[in-house]
């Protein structure tokens, strides 16, 4: 099976990379915008630079490589910075969506589409796949107008939703409540953390595996992969407070208007998984489980340095 990652230079697409590198039955291809940045010593894939708002490139690419299978992880995901570039949040999370369908339907290759709790107005818990989507910021709008363009397209198809993803991976652009709540408080730097939004914070590597379920079974409609609990955020950091032994005096609680953010947030999206427990045989981690995993990636990464 020939799988092509789009977006491997994020988190999600290097896990992935990561996940597959060493699956016999799989071939990779791995594209991102400008240079390989997955740093592991792996065993062999195929990198290709890759624009996916450039539709001549999407074409080129996928129509050489021939992918039974795609997974589309590419996308602006920076919910303020999508708010305040409008256009720009368009063209990567819809126009690009719609460059890669055409060249998926025109080389028969199995679509897999990530998306996004943000797509509901959180008004209430415990989401399921056919629950109603209405979003209340542009991220969520542009996400979900992609996942009416995948369900519209003559593909054989699948949308994978997921909540609050965190990981680590050498030379990270964005950061996740983990590692802010450690580096904070080992600094003694006091934070705020608001205590009135509920999330099922999602390890990558758990997202990555269910990407690769899915792929692996083509399997189709749409499914919630993310973790199984449903936390706030201050509930997240207190549990990296306890694992890691830290000052829990540093932390104030807060609400979410006081941060004054540019895109509203919905309150409520944890996600009910039992039908990817059940039909693609999903088993994500405990949140202090993927504490326990960021931590001995972090000593190792250390380590590397110190080496």
């Amino acid at each position: 099976m020939k799988i092509l990652i789009t977006g491997a230079n994020g988190l999600l697409g290097q896990k992935l990379v990561v996940l597959l590198a060493g699956n016999t039955e799989v071939e990779i291809v791995a594209t991102s915008r400008g240079k390989n940045r997955n740093v592991y010593t792996l065993p062999s894939y195929t990198y290709r630079s890759l624009d996916i708002t450039q539709p001549e490139q999407v074409t080129q690419v996928i129509g050489e490589e021939k992918p039974d299978v795609i997974i589309h992880t590419a996308a602006m995901t920076n919910v303020d910075e999508a708010e305040e570039k409008q256009d720009a949040c368009w063209l990567m999370n819809v126009e690009a969506v719609k460059y890669l369908i055409h060249a998926a339907e025109a080389n028969n290759s199995f679509f897999v589409h990530l998306s996004t709790d943000f797509i509901f107005s959180g008004d209430r818990p415990l989401l399921r796949e056919g629950d109603h989507a209405k979003p209340i910021n542009f991220y969520g709008k542009s996400k979900l107008k992609a996942e009416e363009l995948v369900r519209q397209s003559n593909l054989e198809y699948a949308i994978a939703r997921t909540a609050l993803v965190y990981g680590i991976t050498p030379h990270m652009s964005r950061s996740n409540i983990i590692l802010w709540v450690k580096n904070s408080l080992e600094n003694g730097k006091p934070i705020s953390v608001v205590n009135d939004q509920y999330r099922t914070p999602t390890l990558a590597e758990d997202l990555a595996t269910g990407c690769f379920l899915i792929a692996k079974q083509k399997a189709k409609g749409i499914y919630h992969i993310s973790g199984k609990e449903v936390l706030t955020p201050y509930q997240m950091a207190m549990q990296v407070v306890e694992f890691f032994g830290l000052d829990a005096s540093l932390i104030t609680q807060t609400d979410s208007r006081s941060l004054q953010q540019k895109a509203m947030r919905p309150p409520e999206t944890g996600f009910v998984i039992d039908k990817a427990i059940d039909e693609l045989g999903y088993k994500p981690h405990s949140f202090r489980e993927g504490i326990k995993v960021l931590s001995n990636q972090i000593e190792a990464l250390e380590s590397q340095h110190l080496n």
